[in-house]
């Protein structure tokens, strides 16, 4: 799904990475905003971080075993 960086919220913490909360376009209520850690990595393996403003597309994904049966 398509997203927008909203926020950048610095870590307080000099060994934690700051987060970017992202407002996913389409979500539900209560998914509509994700945050996710903001150090990433390239194709090329260098460290990278999103920038505010900066347009995204979200995908997320889990191993089997994360998952339930829905009832």
């Amino acid at each position: 799904m398509a997203g927008t960086v909203e926020t950048i919220i610095k870590s307080p913490f000099p060994n934690l990475s700051d987060k970017a909360e992202i407002h996913v376009v389409g979500a539900g209520h209560l998914y509509g905003e994700i945050r996710i850690d903001n150090s990433l990595t390239n194709e090329n393996g260098e460290e990278v971080s999103l920038k505010l403003g900066a347009h995204v597309e979200v995908t997320i994904d889990a191993k089997a075993v994360s998952k339930v049966p829905n009832k």
